[in-house]
């Protein structure tokens, strides 16, 4: 399959196990919020091996998650939500 002409060749072989780092405002709800959006693009995802980590003051929370990416367009779809959502500082 070729990629389309505006993308780039993936330099990823796919299906890939894919971390992917969120970060945001420490707020009630919040990973819960993230693993929705994460489990609407990745419905394997097994939630028991997201990792979570509060800033030293306590005022961010990061989450950290692996899906099983079965193509670019999936990850870019998972990417674009969580960097549109208002509740996300950051997308690695």
């Amino acid at each position: 399959m070729s990629e389309p002409d505006n993308l780039a060749p993936s330099l990823l072989e796919f299906p890939v196990d894919f971390p992917i780092k969120v970060m945001g405002r420490t707020q009630p709800d919040f990973a819960q919020h993230i693993l929705a959006i994460v489990q609407t693009h990745a419905p394997d995802f097994r939630a028991d091996t997201l990792e979570m980590r509060s800033s030293r003051e306590g005022r961010y929370l990061s989450l950290t998650f692996t899906v099983n990416a079965q193509s670019r367009e999936q990850l870019d779809r998972l990417y674009r939500e969580l960097c549109d959502d208002p509740m996300v500082s950051m997308v690695l």
